[in-house]
């Protein structure tokens, strides 16, 4: 059987038959050209539908990657990284070395902000929604959030006038009668540093819980307190366990505020050990050693992203459990 040429294919040309085209390229197969058509007109729609959110979103993107993301990578390489530019741990030891005292105290000091800022929020916000005083929880929700608007540097100032063997507390205390001046005793180290961070950030914590115990149905705690229950046992049992995430979520963020502080520490202790945050600054200011400044810098990330794994796994938890 003879091969039927392009002009034959179909019928004849003059009986009516339109006949089809030649592709123009030999090595295309048919329909290829129509099928990069039909994507690149799919394309030009797709950025014309989305075209402002990406502008929108690559400033934003970039900024991140410049002020962030690049800075947090730079400073964990060079960490590694020894005199010669070869790798090395010697930065990390070196750290470990001079200032672990001052790696268990921030973490100490950490903990005992932490547990002090869960307790007076928890107290706070649940009287916030609980409290029967109308005219005390209108003071109290006027007053609360005062600190919220203070400056870590001029919290710490006010808290170094405060709680000095002669400030203003000790002074009180001495007038009242109820300690002697020979008895005075300065607050100025572990103890000024938590009561500092927990007067900063309890107004913080406060703010992300009471709004969630506001938003949560009212019916439950009114059906336990018509059972006989009273409002602590409403706030431990029925609210606490409803708002638990939001509580994780304002302490996860006040340990990144606490580690990362500066000020306060320095204006509050003069000796060691100290906070890690000092110990860095006091490394590039006077050693220009950027390399052991960011070696005892890992120690913060590791201590933010183990509080940051567990948060996220206690509440992927719940989230699975419902």
């Amino acid at each position: 059987m003879s091969a039927t040429s392009p002009t034959e294919a179909g019928s004849a040309p003059g009986d009516g038959a339109v006949p089809r085209a030649v592709s123009a390229s030999p090595d295309m197969p048919p329909g290829a050209g129509g099928d990069r058509a039909s994507l690149a007109a799919a394309g030009i729609d797709w950025l014309r539908q989305r075209g402002a959110g990406i502008l929108l979103v690559i400033p934003a993107l970039a900024a991140i990657a410049v002020l962030y993301a690049y800075p947090l990578v730079r400073s964990v390489v060079t960490a590694f990284v020894g005199e010669d530019g070869g790798f090395t741990f010697g930065n990390v030891v070196k750290a470990i070395e001079f200032y672990g005292r001052d790696v268990l105290f921030s973490i100490g000091v950490a903990a005992a902000s932490l547990a002090l800022i869960a307790a007076v929020s928890i107290a706070i916000a649940g009287y916030l929604t609980l409290g029967a005083s109308p005219w005390a929880v209108a003071i109290l929700r006027w007053t609360y959030r005062w600190p919220l608007f203070i400056p870590f540097i001029v919290a710490g100032q006010t808290a170094r006038s405060f709680l000095a063997r002669n400030g203003l507390m000790n002074g009180l205390l001495i007038e009242g009668g109820l300690i002697d001046a020979a008895a005075a005793q300065s607050l100025l180290d572990w103890r000024g540093l938590v009561l500092t961070f927990a007067w900063k950030q309890v107004p913080f914590v406060t703010l992300l819980l009471a709004g969630a115990m506001a938003s949560i149905d009212r019916s439950t705690v009114e059906a336990a307190r018509n059972l006989g229950a009273g409002r602590l046992r409403c706030l431990f049992e029925i609210v606490l366990p409803q708002v638990w995430p939001t509580l994780m979520v304002g302490l996860v963020l006040s340990l990144v505020t606490i580690m990362s502080v500066l000020s306060v520490p320095m204006m509050l202790i003069a000796g060691n050990p100290t906070m890690m945050t000092s110990m860095m600054a006091h490394r590039v200011t006077y050693y220009g050693d950027y390399a052991v400044a960011n070696a005892l810098a890992l120690f913060s990330y590791l201590i933010t992203a183990v509080a940051a794994w567990a948060y996220l796994r206690v509440t992927l938890r719940r989230e699975m459990a419902r």
